[in-house]
């Protein structure tokens, strides 16, 4: 299937004439999606697990088909070991409660990067005041990259906890999990990985990455929004205590006490997100169709013009590493004495839509020395073409500002 065949598979892409940009934050759903959704809601509908009618049975197959699915898309031991959660920050919030606050002591340690999303940052310093464990952090370099020296120093015989992003949602860069992953191991931690920003864009391999945990949003590959997954190693789910009580996660109920339900269940009180998860398997059998290898060369051509067509702007700073090959399909940048709202305000009244403010990561903001930037986050199904208006709206918003840029700087 060509990008050109794939393109006419998202309605919204087709019906509006925009330049989407902002796939870092949510990415456009391809009608296969949309449909799926759509015969759920009216062939199948029922609340599952809760009824011994046919509809509710239908209901409890599709939905539990759709945990079959992602634990062979992700290679996990079992099935057991994907919970359902509304995001990936829910499910950060789970381990840091469930395991985290269990399991921690004032003499431990919780190492994360700087370059985290505030959801694998904010719960970690939750469990470090509750617990009196130190939270340290792993700092980039010149280059926007974790140096192998710097993960060795961070983590200590004393860390217990890693948490760790694949890719970064500003900066783009994907980092070595296997190399801090097994690191972590040898110093008997144990890790947690954002694949939010990867797993729309590459294979992964929680077997493989050796990975204790892994956590991802459907939003961000295709998926409805309200719809995310937590893999976890079987062994520590069985361990943990649920985050959340309510229905369908227990066993038996007494006045005075309550026994749960085994894995996945137990973790998934109340009526779930049913569509969500539907939207989400179809998400999957769509990537799937296509291809990581495809989806990759799609990325890589047009993410590569569109470094090189910006890096040509001398009024424009980029924030992404010189290296190629450790650059996924975000790119962060900035019209220097401009800010990226009006930036982005501006390039809006061209059709072109890209995110800008701080992205959930304002400690990497302070440690960049900047306050926010606009953001352009690629998709299989942006082109070229994009790039060119993007590169064309940057400069008309250029223009706009120029003066105003140049009575600053007399100043």
């Amino acid at each position: 299937m060509t990008q050109e065949e794939l393109i006419k598979d998202f309605p919204i892409i087709q019906n509006r004439q925009i330049t989407y940009l902002d796939n870092g934050a949510t990415t456009q759903k391809p009608i296969q999606v949309l449909n799926a959704i759509n015969e759920y809601y009216k062939k199948h509908n029922a609340n599952p697990h809760r009824g011994a009618y046919s509809l509710s049975i239908e209901a409890t197959e599709r939905y539990e088909n759709t945990r079959d699915k992602i634990a062979n898309f992700i290679n996990a031991k079992s099935r057991e070991e994907i919970i359902f959660s509304k995001n990936a920050t829910e499910s950060i919030n789970m381990i840091a409660y469930s395991y985290g606050i269990e399991n921690l002591s004032e003499k431990d340690e919780i190492v994360i990067s700087i370059m985290e999303h505030h959801s694998n940052l904010v719960p970690w310093q939750k469990v470090a005041k509750v617990t009196g464990a130190k939270l340290n952090y792993m700092y980039i370099n010149d280059q926007f990259e974790l140096s192998e020296e710097e993960i060795e120093n961070k983590i200590t015989d004393n860390t217990k906890i890693v948490g760790i992003t694949h890719v970064s949602n500003v900066l783009g860069t994907i980092n070595n999990v296997e190399k801090i992953i097994k690191y972590a191991h040898k110093k008997g931690a144990i890790v947690i990985v954002d694949a939010s920003q990867s797993i729309p864009h590459m294979k992964i391999d929680v077997q493989k990455l050796d990975s204790d945990f892994l956590v991802f949003s459907g939003h961000k590959m295709l998926a409805p929004l309200g719809i995310g997954v937590l893999y976890g190693k079987k062994e520590l789910l069985n361990k943990m205590q649920p985050f959340l009580m309510g229905g369908d996660m227990i066993e038996y109920v007494y006045e005075q006490n309550t026994t749960f339900a085994p894995l996945p269940n137990k973790f998934e009180a109340g009526t779930q997100n049913i569509e969500g998860v539907i939207g989400l398997g179809a998400a999957i059998d769509y990537i799937e169709k296509i291809g990581y290898e495809n989806i990759k060369k799609y990325e890589d051509e047009v993410v590569l013009y569109a470094r090189n067509k910006l890096s040509e702007l001398e009024f424009i700073n980029m924030y992404i590493t010189p290296n190629k090959e450790k650059h996924s399909s975000v790119i962060s940048f900035n019209i220097r004495g401009v800010h990226p709202h009006d930036v982005a305000s501006i390039l809006d009244s061209y059709g072109v839509c890209v995110r800008s403010g701080n992205h959930c990561a304002q400690p990497l903001m302070r440690f960049l020395g900047i306050d926010s930037t606009c953001r352009a986050s690629f998709y299989f199904y942006n082109t070229k073409e994009d790039v060119d208006r993007l590169v064309e709206a940057l400069k008309k918003a250029y223009e706009m500002f120029k003066k105003y840029i140049s009575i600053k700087k007399g100043e």
